[in-house]
């Protein structure tokens, strides 16, 4: 149930049969939500963190006037909330956009990670940086990019994520979200995702039809994007 979680964690080091062994004992239980539920609320103490197995799940904050802006999106085999390790509570909610299949893992037992497995806990470590990593890229796209760019930056980048997990091939993938969910990823929108998505139709860069994604011209997406990926940490190396 793991492997996708397993295949993150190998694309950037190596991870040993004990520590596999390790996480999958600390996984306590696994249970299954619907779409558009939100898993996690603001400023409610924790006592686990939670593991994306199946479906697409996003951390959100709303906004006074009702708009909820998308901070990130998770995938299979991301970590959802493993800040909350330290923090014990988060500042955004995190919901499904797809149903979903998660697993839990108590703070508890992975307090006894840190303990017992020091190279893991760094691995763990890193990939909360990568989150934040993210985090600013996507800050960079709200900011100062073209609403064509923010797309095209977007898609870029879940390609190269879905690939680590297995979910994409050389130049496709399945994304199950809405225009609307698109528009609360971008700052956009439905309106002027629907324009932006005609445009990269029509320049021969992507299509986006039917829940699919297909890269026409990827040089070209790239170029589009402003998109660098050196923010995903994808070179492989001890941690």
């Amino acid at each position: 149930m793991i492997d996708r979680h397993l295949s993150k964690l190998r694309a950037r080091d190596d991870i040993s049969e004990d520590e596999e062994r390790a996480i999958r004992d600390a996984i306590s239980d696994y249970r299954d939500i619907p779409a558009d539920r939100t898993v996690i609320r603001p400023n409610v103490e924790l006592d686990h963190c939670t593991l994306l197995l199946e479906g697409w799940l996003c951390r959100y904050k709303d906004v006074r006037s009702g708009e909820r802006q998308i901070t990130e999106l998770h995938l299979p085999g991301d970590f959802v909330d493993l800040h909350s390790f330290t923090l014990k509570h988060l500042d955004h909610a995190v919901m499904s956009l797809t149903p979903a299949r998660l697993a839990t893992m108590p703070h508890d037992n992975l307090r006894r990670i840190t303990e017992q497995l020091p190279h893991l806990t760094r691995v763990y470590w890193f990939t909360t940086n990568l989150d934040a990593a993210i985090h600013r890229e996507w800050e960079v796209s709200l900011g100062r990019r073209s609403a064509r760019a923010r797309l095209a930056a977007l898609f870029y980048e879940l390609l190269l994520r879905l690939q680590v997990v297995g979910m994409a091939d050389e130049a496709s993938y399945d994304l199950p979200l809405t225009q609307f969910d698109l528009a609360d990823c971008a700052g956009l929108t439905a309106v002027h995702v629907n324009r932006v998505l005609k445009d990269l139709r029509n320049s021969g860069l992507v299509t986006f039809r039917e829940s699919r994604v297909t890269i026409h011209d990827l040089p070209g997406l790239r170029y589009a994007g402003e998109f660098d990926p050196g923010y995903l940490y994808l070179d492989r190396r001890h941690r």
